[in-house]
């Protein structure tokens, strides 16, 4: 909240869609002059005891005075929000919530009216965290209520609500005082608020038991056919109307006319009409009130301008309806789950039913999707392409999923992101209860060129969506190929607890060939145990290999793998085993598939057994139809390797402590910036001088060298004296960024002299590099010995927001390039997968002799830096390098420090 106080422009939105927690969407904005008559229909629609809980007597009528009152607000002195259904002159207020100001101008006394027949839905809670999101722009801190002892419904919202309260009971009355400022239980509610309304959007759709297909056809190869068809054969466990104004049946089913016609409530209305016909259609479904809507329909934002102009109309209608709608332009829905059987899609083919979730931006992908996953025998829960995403997205679906007892694996096709910050939050929840695999289209590098920073040139490209997924444990996959590996493993297999891996194979190649993958893929593949290999050597051949792979030779019978099975299975010392077959004449691949899937059956361990049968896709098909026992087999060794280290990744994922935000005691962040010399560098635009960067860092408890300011010679000599020899001078700009390339920077100095000298040849290169306007001096610094040269730094990326970065420092940063980022804010869980990136890790702990460095000093130093991120978003980019981590015990100092500001419009 204090970060929108300062970021966000006091010119409020026209509208806010908001989500009950029935699932139903909802317009809220702000009250306007022309609302009297709306406001009037609101008042006498209410009934008498609303109207009394609300004003505390029996009041019967409203004056225009009152009106005018009420409709004619300013703030920050009165404020309302309206929430409304319908547009133009059908447009209805359904909820009102406002503030007053009190006198002393930072706190505001707050009523709120729910319509009748839609309370208990909501819309209270809604109303006040718009409210006080809206308040605290303008400085307020604190809402004031009174509120009837008997007015429980208003109570409830105050009490859930996660802000601090004060209550003083006085007459029947509630006098509640809500504390704005205190916002950490209030955002877990309001989250889990959300991912409860969300949910049940998703679900109103997934789930509906009576569905309208508005466009059916008597053709089956058209989409309005096929997808009618669809229904039908898949054996939907509701009831379907088709709605078709020139049929009278469709595949043997009575035809209606229009969407009136169909008798009873309508929860779902599949609309697949020419797109010039939609928003009409649209209309007719909210006078039906029909519950929500998947419109397959192309030829809107995708179509050129007059597709934009049409999905902005389409956009504008549903929001004024409160329709929740997965589309257009999409191939539609299917749940797959036994007591649903919804195929809403028009897909050729229908995958088996099983636990694993998709979600897919393109419908043509979708198609390929769902034949493949039948293909190779994988079995479905639920599929959603939701195509231009107007309204239900990927973070609507992972709400759902979270909590859907079906879905046990998430599969995620992404071409661009909505809301990526909120993606990052509700992914980060989910992916601690199921895996999430994305694959995140449009890799290609943007933005390189006019990154000034460090820090900019290294986040620019695809960096920031593999920050926000490995931030958010999402499994970040290439291709299709390996997204469906992996979600072989996931949806059939146990995680890992570990990396050890053993392999079974009939033949040394393959197993070499995965063994090597494994080692380049931080799988460990170590010699099995002495009583192992004695169990081994008790069946096998003396030809065999019993070390690790185990090479069972190509003779070896279907009855030596399952024994050799069962004796790893039983080891210890194993976390993971991949079995290998390769089809010699003499043994049948059926034969081993029931020899292998014969232990698995019994096996009643939690170790993941990933099997690799190097057979045509043909073959392997057969395979995993008619074995016996279930089994996955892949392909390739390499592949069933990259699956399983991908398991392995996010169960180290899992086990990793999800960590919380740290707060610094006497860190006070608007007594940092009411300080006249940050307000100061804080109105101009651009890189503040080196000096108020490195002070901003000390008074986020970041430890930074003493620096001195000279605008002569003579001053600098008589600085550095101050200081100590040798020192270091660094030329004194807000414009220029890289010191080094044009000779600003001069080490070593160890007498007056030589920082004589180094002024005026430092003076003489700046000039003869065109930069002598941009000089404003020098600035010295004492020469810290020792330390390991670390950066850390902060670029705003448009869509994720901050990203942070740690890695190796000094000037050849951006050519070694070993870089960890990671999604602000930081978490102290955070500070370790950043630092357990790096390559060069092992220079802090010790390397070679080294003295430890003091990794702790370091961790703390990235939450400051965080934290500083946070309170200040007029950053927009900000560079520590080099950072010198010290020995252990000794902490850091930040050398040179680079902030470049961007003021709020």
């Amino acid at each position: 909240m204090a970060v929108e106080k300062k970021i966000i422009n006091e010119e409020q939105p026209e509208s806010i869609e908001v989500i009950l927690r029935n699932g139903q969407s909802l317009r809220i904005r702000p009250i306007r002059p022309d609302d009297k008559k709306r406001l009037e229909d609101f008042f006498y629609r209410l009934s008498p005891r609303t109207r009394y809980l609300r004003f505390q007597y029996a009041k019967e009528h409203i004056t225009e005075e009152e009106l005018k009152y009420f409709t004619e607000v300013s703030p920050p002195g009165r404020y309302a929000y309206v929430a409304t259904v319908g547009e133009g002159a059908s447009e209805l207020i359904v909820a009102v919530g406002r503030w007053d100001m009190l006198p002393d101008g930072k706190r505001a006394e707050v009523a709120f009216t729910v319509e009748d027949n839609i309370q208990l839905r909501g819309l209270g809670t809604v109303l006040l965290e718009e409210l006080s999101k809206a308040a605290f722009l303008y400085g307020i801190t604190a809402f004031e209520a009174q509120v009837l002892q008997e007015n429980t419904r208003m109570l409830e919202v105050f009490d859930e609500s996660g802000f601090r309260l004060k209550k003083h009971f006085s007459e029947g009355v509630y006098s509640i005082n809500i504390d704005l400022k205190d916002q950490e239980e209030y955002e877990k509610r309001q989250a889990y608020r959300e991912h409860i309304a969300r949910s049940a959007g998703v679900k109103r759709l997934l789930c509906p038991h009576r569905v309208a297909v508005i466009g059916a056809s008597r053709n089956p190869d058209s989409v309005g056919g096929a997808l009618f068809r669809n229904l039908l054969k898949d054996g939907f466990n509701g009831v379907v109307f088709p709605i078709n104004p020139k049929a009278d049946s469709i595949a043997g089913v009575l035809a209606y006319p229009s969407i009136y016609d169909a008798p009873g409530d309508i929860d779902l209305a599949i609309i697949v009409v020419p797109s010039e016909q939609v928003l009409d259609v649209v209309d007719q479904c909210a006078r039906k009130n029909v519950g929500g809507l998947v419109i397959i329909t192309a030829g809107f934002g995708e179509a050129g301008p007059e597709g934009k102009d049409r999905e902005r109309k389409l956009k504008e209608k549903l929001l004024s309806y409160g329709m929740r709608v997965i589309g257009p332009n999409c191939l539609g829905i299917l749940n797959n789950t036994p007591d649903i059987r919804l195929n809403g899609t028009f897909s050729p083919v229908t995958p088996p039913s099983g636990n694993l979730s998709i979600g897919s931006q393109s419908g043509a992908l979708g198609l390929a999707l769902l034949d493949h996953a039948k293909s190779i025998n994988l079995g479905i829960s639920s599929f959603v392409s939701f195509g231009n995403r107007i309204d239900i997205s990927t973070n609507d679906l992972l709400e759902y999923w979270e909590d859907d007892k079906n879905t046990d694996v998430i599969v995620l096709y992404q071409e661009s992101f909505g809301e990526a910050r909120k993606f990052g939050r509700i992914a980060r929840r989910v992916s601690h209860k199921k895996p999430i695999i994305a694959v995140k289209a449009g890799r290609s590098k943007v933005g390189a060129a006019a990154a000034t920073s460090h820090t900019g040139a290294l986040a620019a490209s695809d960096v920031a969506v593999d920050a926000l997924f490995r931030h958010a444990g999402v499994i970040r996959v290439t291709t299709i190929e390996e997204m469906f590996n992996a979600a072989e493993v996931l949806t059939h297999q146990p995680l890992p607890r570990g990396s050890r891996v053993g392999i079974l194979t009939n033949a040394g190649g393959p197993g070499v060939l995965a063994a090597d993958a494994a080692e380049g893929l931080g799988l460990k593949v170590t010699p099995l145990s002495a009583l192992t290999q004695a169990k081994l050597r008790e069946f096998l051949p003396k030809a065999a290999a019993v070390t690790n792979p185990v090479d069972m030779i190509a003779t070896a019978p279907p009855e030596s793998y399952k024994k050799a099975l069962s004796v790893m299975l039983e080891d210890p010392e194993i976390d993971s085993i991949i079995v290998i077959y390769i089809p010699p004449l003499v043994t049948k691949p059926e034969d081993v598939a029931d020899a292998v899937g014969g232990v698995l059956s019994s096996y009643i361990g939690d170790k993941p057994v990933v099997t690799c049968f190097m057979m045509s896709q043909v073959a392997l098909a057969d395979i995993r139809k008619n074995a016996r026992y279930p089994l996955r087999p892949f392909v390739f060794p390499e592949d069933a390797v990259q699956a399983l280290s991908l398991a392995y990744s996010y169960s180290q994922y899992r086990e990793m402590e999800e960590g919380s935000i740290v707060k610094f005691p006497g860190l006070n962040a608007e007594k940092i910036r009411s300080a006249p010399w940050v307000m100061e560098a804080l109105k101009k635009k651009g890189w503040m001088m080196p000096e108020e960067s490195l002070g901003l860092l000390r008074e986020y408890g970041i430890n930074a060298v003493d620096t001195r300011i000279a605008n002569s010679a003579e001053e600098a000599a008589l600085q550095a004296e101050k200081l100590g020899f040798p020192v270091v001078m660094k030329v004194r700009s807000a414009r220029i960024v890289h010191k080094t390339d044009v000779g600003g920077i001069a080490v070593g100095l160890r007498d007056p002299d030589e920082v004589k000298k180094a002024f005026s040849l430092m003076k003489l290169k700046i000039e003869s590099a065109g930069f002598a306007e941009d000089m404003q001096g020098v600035i010295l610094q004492p020469m810290v010995k020792g330390g390991q040269e670390m950066i850390v730094g902060m670029s705003q990326d448009p869509l994720f927001g901050p990203l942070i970065m740690i890695g190796l420092g000094g000037i050849q940063v951006e050519l070694i390039k070993d870089v960890a980022f990671s999604i602000h804010p930081l978490r102290d869980a955070d500070t370790d997968r950043m630092l357990g990136q790096l390559k060069s890790l092992p220079l802090l702990q010790g390397w070679r002799g080294r003295p430890s460095a003091d990794i702790k000093a370091l961790k703390e130093t990235l939450l400051r830096f965080s934290s500083l991120v946070e309170d200040f978003p007029e950053i927009d980019q900000i560079e520590i390098n080099p950072l010198l981590v010290l020995e252990e015990g000794n902490g850091s100092v930040a050398v040179d420090v680079r902030i470049y500001v961007r003021p709020p419009l």
